[in-house]
């Protein structure tokens, strides 16, 4: 995932952007993993993990962006995506060995609190997000980033689902991309979810903009 917009109050409210390459393959939402009970998400198919982990009866919710700084070594490199597995299952941050895994921001959110740990390959932080409306990125909460400074005002007044239905920009400003490398390959959003969390349950919404594209 590459953004992530957190509103906090009742009901805490996360929408999250994902960026990938096309062709790697992936599943909508669902409980896809025998091993964490009760745990939803959008499954990546190659690697078998999420970019977006949600426990309704937990009223919890675990958000993976990649962050920037040292990669983990090829020899030893694992997936991220079970970080935010393991991170709506348990209510924590997984206790692993990081120094397998590449630089990465996890977002921690239940009806208490909500947290953001970032791992830049050397150290890992740990921060609360501040009440209202933040964002996330690649490079964390970041006030200089150009998605954070054309859109963080813009979600803080508007109607969060008016955003996301902009066409595919290349502007490395936009919140919906879509960008053709030289090799052929594309590197586009393709989903956006939006989780809402309150006392009283959890709503799950999930658009699939590759079938909207399509339709």
């Amino acid at each position: 995932m590459c953004t992530l917009i957190v509103r906090t109050g009742r009901p805490l409210t996360l929408m999250g952007v994902r960026d990938e390459f096309t062709d790697r393959p992936w599943e909508g939402p669902g409980e896809h993993w025998p091993e964490y009970p009760g745990v939803i998400g959008g499954r990546d198919l190659k690697a078998g993990g999420t970019w977006l982990a949600v426990h309704p009866a937990a009223r919890r919710a675990a958000a993976l962006l990649n962050a920037h700084g040292t990669p983990a070594p090829e020899t030893t490199k694992v997936s991220r995506g079970d970080l935010a597995l393991r991170a709506a299952h348990t209510g924590e941050m997984p206790d692993a060995d990081l120094t397998r895994y590449d630089p990465f921001h996890l977002v921690l959110a239940d009806l208490a609190r909500v947290r953001l740990f970032s791992w830049d390959g050397e150290r890992l932080t740990t921060s609360g997000l501040p009440d209202g409306t933040s964002m996330v990125v690649n490079s964390g909460l970041d006030p200089a980033d150009e998605r954070v400074v054309a859109y963080l005002p813009r979600f803080r007044s508007e109607a969060w689902r008016e955003l996301i239905t902009a066409e595919p920009s290349s502007d490395p400003g936009a919140l919906i991309v879509r960008h053709e490398l030289p090799d052929g390959r594309i590197f586009a959003s393709l989903s956006v979810m939006e989780v809402a969390l309150a006392p009283d349950g959890v709503t799950y919404e999930f658009t699939d903009l590759t079938a909207e594209r399509d339709g």
